[in-house]
């Protein structure tokens, strides 16, 4: 499938990683129907930093994917649904697990509902390697027993199999992409990567993290977006997962280190008891068996590996440094 050829709709495109899809997909030439949460304020959260002028390719819808007329509404048109719109926040998910259930489970619900009734091409679902809970092997693969250690966890693991159902009790083409520890510039500094570097670049000597001991496999951002295209644009991934990941785990402490490093800082790490997860439900490790997703898409990562780490680190360290990025983040103010 060529995307050039679709109208795309993005859900979740005013966040983190929906933004830099949006904007690689206009850099491509594809005609966008970004959805973002309605607000008041007429934020388009991260899509806000796009040039004053929005491209003439890029159609902004505001609604709710929570609410089926408006995910309706927003798709109507579109041959290709990248579904990225998701409460993602673990800690948060301890609080308000019902808040998940209703966006994670529902609102994926309504987006299989309106691709089913539309007659969509092709609808990409966005999962996360947190399904798989602590490794019980690795590296992972996508036959690894699902594990839900977080409320967020089990609505993600809910909203996939919703997605392989319709698939094959609709036919409906769908594919889930299941990106591993995704980081990079307008990250939420509630992530790890983002809470060390915006504690170094506000001149904090002593970094406030939780645990410190589990692993993970870090992707850069570009990479992960290059996944989504890659299994929108491959026939061969309708009703299949796919892991998009490097394959390279590290723990959170050595993490901490290599940032130091990129930035030419000395730190202390110092464990902060309200940024621990409950007993239980820490993961303690994860690390990608991503070669089914080079098998059918071709895809592999460009930041793999220790040096791609330290690239991908430096990349967004040089943005968060910007005075004016920074100034967006309550540096060393941990909420939930």
């Amino acid at each position: 499938m060529n995307l050039a050829d679709e109208q795309i709709l993005v859900t979740g495109a005013d966040g983190f990683i929906g933004s830099h899809l949006t904007e690689e997909l206009l850099r491509r030439g594809c005609r966008v129907r970004a959805f973002v949460y309605y607000n008041s304020l007429n934020s388009w959260g991260w899509l806000d930093s796009l040039a004053a002028e929005p491209p003439a390719n890029l159609d902004v819808v505001a609604g709710d994917v929570r609410d089926a007329a408006s995910v309706e509404q927003a798709m109507d048109g579109c041959g290709v649904v990248l579904h990225l719109a998701a409460l993602i926040a673990i800690p948060y998910s301890y609080r308000c697990p019902s808040s998940y259930v209703e966006t994670n489970i529902r609102g994926t619900m309504n987006v299989l509902d309106s691709g089913r009734k539309l007659g969509v091409k092709k609808i990409v679902h966005t999962s996360t390697s947190e399904v798989y809970g602590s490794a019980q092997s690795v590296p992972i693969n996508e036959s690894h027993p699902l594990n839900a250690q977080s409320p967020y966890a089990a609505t993600k693991i809910a909203g996939d199999q919703l997605a392989l159902s319709y698939a094959q009790s609709f036919d409906l083409p769908v594919a889930v992409i299941r990106p591993f520890n995704t980081y990079g510039p307008r990250q939420s500094a509630r992530a790890v990567i983002p809470t060390v570097i915006t504690q170094i670049a506000a001149g904090q000597e002593v970094i406030r993290l939780g645990a410190t001991e589990p692993t993970r496999d870090f992707n850069y951002v570009a990479d992960t977006v290059a996944g989504f295209i890659a299994v929108a644009e491959s026939d061969q991934t309708i009703g299949r997962v796919l892991n998009t990941g490097t394959g390279h785990e590290i723990s959170i402490a050595d993490t901490a280190a290599l940032i130091a490093r990129v930035m030419d800082r000395q730190v202390m790490i110092e464990q902060d008891p309200d940024r621990l997860r409950p007993s239980g439900s820490e993961v303690d490790r994860l690390c990608a068996d991503a070669s089914l997703a080079k098998q059918l898409t071709g895809w592999e990562p460009a930041y793999a590996g220790v040096e791609g780490l330290e690239r991908g680190l430096a990349q967004t360290a040089a943005w968060f440094g910007n005075a004016q990025n920074l100034a967006r983040y309550r540096v060393g103010q941990y909420q939930v």
